[in-house]
């Protein structure tokens, strides 16, 4: 293939941090009108080769060329002047800021010294409807849902002229709705002349999307392969260099005693109203209980309700038999419950902290991490090292800000530290959001092995698979109630989907065995 017919290459690329190589010497070929998928486990690099690619980080050897000519991209401005856009996977958007101001932020139009704000919204209406992109200029940032948040930043790189959009972990905070739209959105752009890159380690997005995919391994590149004669299992092996399993292989459940029981529970949104709704339900030990749900049906403030991060309105939450309304998070973690946090930045890490430090959050005030109020850093260090070998994070050392791993590697620090502890509840909410499938097989092992050992594990998760993979009962959340409580090895995807839209068990059965249409019973007045 002639050199032009590329637009990127990226010829040897070696990235260090010190002694740490992140990237070494990896070669990414991207085609113009294709999209091109960068696979590759947490950490194994795939971010920091963007990153390196959009002018964030500098290589420290190997070379980069932009439709066959040689280029130094010194920083994002340069990238963009090269026709390289980036949407990142934390947007950077202002939240106070309209859709508008967002967009022409850095190059603003301006007419005698006054940003023409007219003019740009103009544009950004006929980009939006060029690629489909509808967005209302006129809105606050932080007034739209996170998809729409996401077009904006899409929008933005269209504005500034790109022509190669990288995409680096869409799909990790939208719903299953917004995913299909994104798909259909870069679709579109690759029809209209655009080239794409997208960061991801979703075998079925790329499946779903991709032409070809380049696999990356610990820092160093394995193979370019055509998406359309590659299986999802091809896939996942060369991402992880061994067989992965894609479903978790466990015994009969063999349940216990009573360790969570709810009853009668009502906590309240911000608004005043009653996002969990008389709830009743119990965990028992040698259990894992699965809660699905449509995201904003009351789970997530059943779950910081439980762990003490919201207030109990009424009703009575009681662990191994003891009452734990409304006690402070330490007192309830004492009381023996571990808390795998739903949003690992804002309940689960202190960012600017070492790992060391994040992950003997809950257990740094106990000998031998401290002594007599001082801690012993010594033995913090090395506590940190052995979870840190045992649960296979990835990371230069155990010194290292925990803002500076990569979104998995987080993840897996947290689970470390909750499953350290051994508590007789562990709490799992979205616990694999964000990881690659040798991470995930990793996850759901630890979960089991807790209900094998006897202890009770309560899992809420977006991910019907992980729900009827993992789970020994399945209880279905609709407006803030338990609306059915099923048994994995007897429903399905469809049957849970249709309880989760506010269908009874009785109808979902009656879809099931052909008497009535999905359309029919959610539909129905309940």
């Amino acid at each position: 293939m002639a050199e032009a017919d590329y637009v990127i290459e990226m010829l040897g690329i070696t990235k260090k941090f010190g002694d740490f190589v992140a990237n070494d010497n990896i070669n990414l070929q991207v085609k113009k009108g294709e999209i091109h998928a960068l696979l590759g486990e947490n950490g194994a690099g795939k971010s920091t080769l963007m990153n390196v690619l959009f002018g964030l980080l500098e290589p420290t050897s190997g070379e980069i060329r932009v439709n066959g000519q040689k280029v130094n991209i010194t920083d994002p401005n340069t990238a963009n002047k090269l026709g390289i856009g980036m949407v990142h996977q934390h947007f950077m958007l202002v939240d106070k800021f309209t859709v508008t101001e967002n967009i022409i932020l850095g190059s603003e139009p301006n007419k005698f010294g006054f940003i023409n704000k007219k003019e740009a919204t103009k544009e950004i209406k006929n980009i939006s409807e060029k690629y489909q992109l509808k967005v209302d200029p006129s809105v606050v940032v932080r007034d739209i849902t996170v998809g729409m948040q996401q077009r904006v930043e899409i929008l933005k790189t269209l504005y500034r002229g790109a022509d190669i959009l990288i995409f680096d972990e869409p799909t990790a905070v939208l719903t299953p709705q917004e995913i299909e739209e994104l798909m259909s959105i870069m679709k579109s752009l690759v029809k209209e002349g655009k080239s794409i890159i997208v960061i991801t380690h979703k075998l079925d997005e790329i499946k779903e999307v991709a032409d070809r995919c380049t696999v990356i391994r610990r820092g160093k590149y394995i193979e370019t392969v055509d998406v359309a004669t590659t299986t999802q299992q091809g896939l996942a092996n060369l991402m992880v260099g061994r067989n992965v399993l894609f479903t978790t292989e466990k015994k009969a459940a063999e349940p216990k005693e009573i360790v969570l029981a709810v009853e009668d529970l009502v906590v309240k949104e911000s608004r005043g109203l009653n996002a969990v709704n008389q709830l009743s339900l119990e965990v028992r030990a040698g259990e894992v209980l699965g809660i699905a749900g449509i995201d904003g049906n009351g789970q997530s403030e059943l779950i910081q309700a439980i762990t003490g991060l919201a207030k109990v309105s009424a009703g009575t939450i009681k662990l191994n038999g003891q009452m734990i309304n409304n006690l402070p998070p330490r007192k309830i973690t004492q009381a023996g419950l571990g808390h795998i946090p739903e949003d690992r930045h804002k309940f689960g890490l202190i960012l600017p902290m070492s790992l060391a430090e994040n992950i003997a959050l809950q257990t740094y005030y106990q000998k031998p991490l401290s002594n007599h109020g001082f801690l012993n850093y010594k033995e913090i260090n090395q506590f940190a090292r052995e979870r840190i070998e045992e649960f296979d994070v990835r990371t230069a050392n155990e010194l290292v800000p925990a803002s500076a791993l990569s979104g998995g590697n987080q993840q897996k620090a947290i689970i470390a530290r909750e499953i350290y502890r051994n508590p007789d509840l562990l709490i799992a909410a979205q616990p694999t959001r964000g990881l690659d499938v040798g991470a995930i097989e990793f996850i759901h092992k630890r979960l089991i092995e807790q209900r094998d050992n006897g202890k009770a594990v309560l899992l809420m998760s977006f991910e019907l698979e992980e729900i009827l993979n993992v789970s020994d009962r399945i209880a279905v959340m609709y407006e803030g109630k338990i609306v059915a409580v099923v048994d994995p090895k007897e429903t399905n995807e469809q049957e849970l989907g249709l309880l989760m839209a506010g269908a009874s068990l009785a109808q979902a059965h009656a879809v099931e065995e052909g008497k009535a249409t999905a359309e029919e019973v959610t539909t129905l007045d309940k």
